[in-house]
């Protein structure tokens, strides 16, 4: 496979770019996404090279931008909306939520709604409460949406490219800590991840740990330093949180018999709690030999202060000391 060294941002970039290269139907829409890039420049130059109408600039009205995504898309086109802080979405959740979400079923599926709307999410820019929250639980309670969350350059660029031919309203989960990492990414036009499949990042026997986005990186670390001290832990990473594919999840916890699940979002009613609750409704909870744990955002609003925000989200020193308490050694 021929591979380049990317950013984040610029995975994103070009899988955008080819998408758009490929097909005529696909645009982009947002606030500042054409002369400026985009807030994160995760657009930048697409506007130059493909022109004002395919890359089209928005009054600052979230409501208006998610709804005319959802139109467009059911015109026949395959819109990229750009949100500019995922917690903006906010004011556009009765269009993504009330319509987006429900039109095909609405339609007895004669109606698609082939929109991706990109979320940049998360803390670690100290940009404070209303600019840093990880919303990704929300849209996995609601039908019809799906929700993707990639957490390297090249997911990001497969992940995306899948998400824009998807004739569904896909949540494009992007944590702003990792826009500026930098992987290999394969070059071909043609690279995609499929959609609602779960990863094994990293195989193990002792331990599996569920992760994705930014915390798939705290974890590998906790693993690489939990393997010195012969601790062998198994790293799935769900790609895409709804639907999601449990089934590598189910036959790692039935090989390891413990489980932690570690996300950034907060823990009550996050992610982890559903997998876990799958698990307990599953026969691989049989399997277990310790209680399931959850590590995750605490509970508050996300401080600026940069050492209050850097504890607020799971770190490595939470991640091993989880592994410790699951495999009896503390």
């Amino acid at each position: 496979m021929n591979l380049q060294e990317l950013s984040f941002r610029e995975a994103l970039r070009a899988a955008m770019r080819e998408e758009m290269e490929k097909d005529p139907q696909v645009f982009l829409l947002g606030e500042d996404i054409g002369v400026y890039g985009g807030n994160f420049n995760v657009t930048k130059g697409l506007q130059e090279e493909f022109g004002k109408e395919r890359v089209v600039e928005t009054p600052i009205s979230e409501s208006t931008i998610v709804g005319m995504g959802a139109g467009a898309a059911m015109t026949g086109l395959r819109p990229v909306v750009e949100i500019m802080f995922a917690d903006f979405i906010t004011l556009g959740m009765d269009s993504l939520v009330n319509h987006a979400a429900k039109f095909h079923y609405l339609s007895k599926g004669k109606v698609d709604i082939p929109m991706v709307v990109r979320l940049p999410s998360g803390a670690g820019t100290g940009a404070g409460s209303q600019h840093s929250q990880s919303f990704e639980a929300w849209f996995c309670n609601v039908p019809g949406l799906i929700v993707a969350a990639p957490g390297t350059p090249a997911q990001a660029k497969g992940l995306l490219k899948a998400a824009i031919r998807n004739n569904n309203p896909v949540i494009f989960i992007e944590y702003k800590k990792l826009y500026d990492t930098i992987g290999p990414v394969p070059r071909e036009d043609n690279y995609i991840i499929p959609l609602e499949e779960s990863y094994v990042e990293r195989k193990g026997s002792d331990v599996t740990i569920v992760t994705w986005g930014p915390s798939l990186h705290v974890v590998k670390k906790a693993a690489g330093k939990l393997s010195e001290e012969g601790i062998s832990v198994e790293i799935i990473n769900p790609l895409t949180l709804y639907p999601m594919d449990m089934k590598p999840i189910y036959e790692s916890v039935k090989k390891t018999s413990r489980l932690i699940i570690v996300h950034e979002g907060q823990k009550t009613g996050g992610v982890g709690g559903e997998i876990a609750a799958k698990i307990a409704e599953n026969d691989a909870f049989n399997y277990l030999d310790s209680p399931i744990l959850r590590v995750a955002g605490k509970d508050i609003p996300v401080p600026v202060a940069k050492p209050l925000e850097d504890e607020m989200a799971p770190g490595v020193a939470d991640v091993i000391d989880a592994v410790y308490k699951t495999v009896g050694l503390s």
